[in-house]
């Protein structure tokens, strides 16, 4: 596995990555129905190629193949906007090398942190990688009710 900056062609398998991310991790931390609610929120080819052409930092992890496994980006602000990895990548680092880089190179632009609003599934992971808890937030897809987290992490380009 290894990262690579994003290439327009990677879109249609990033969008399949987020729905079968969201239905093949999901269903651990949330209900069927959240799940099926989250997954139906899951960008289309076009979304992720107009999101990843607007200039932020958007990495794609890929396969020995360069077929892509996961994927994350952060924008000029610091948010991170999608952090997903295909199900039979999980547990494998995939999710550990696309925040380094998106650390180092959000760091190399200045941006003073990071900030997300992470799933029940990736709390811990970023807990784990020195991101901190800011709010639990309840929301409602349609009239499903689900929550996730806002997390973030001071980079040191600004309060520390």
């Amino acid at each position: 596995m290894r990262i690579r900056d994003y290439r327009p062609s990677d879109a249609p398998v990033l969008a399949q990555i987020y729905a079968r991310s969201v239905r093949g991790i999901g269903p651990r931390f949330y209900t069927p129905e959240q799940v099926e609610a989250w997954a139906a929120l899951a960008p289309t080819v076009e979304r992720v190629r107009e999101a990843y052409g607007d200039g932020r930092v958007a990495l794609v992890a890929v396969d020995d193949d360069d077929r892509p496994v996961g994927f994350s980006d952060v924008e000029p602000d610091g948010h991170i906007n999608f952090l997903y990895c295909a199900p039979e990548a999980a547990g494998r680092g995939t999710m550990s090398a696309l925040v380094d880089l998106l650390e180092d190179r959000a760091a190399a632009l200045g941006y003073p942190r990071l900030h997300v609003e992470a799933s029940e599934a990736a709390r811990p992971f970023l807990l784990r990688r020195g991101f901190t808890l800011v709010a639990r937030r309840e929301l409602r897809i349609g009239d499903v009710p689900i929550h996730n987290y806002a997390m973030e992490k001071w980079l040191g380009n600004g309060r520390e």
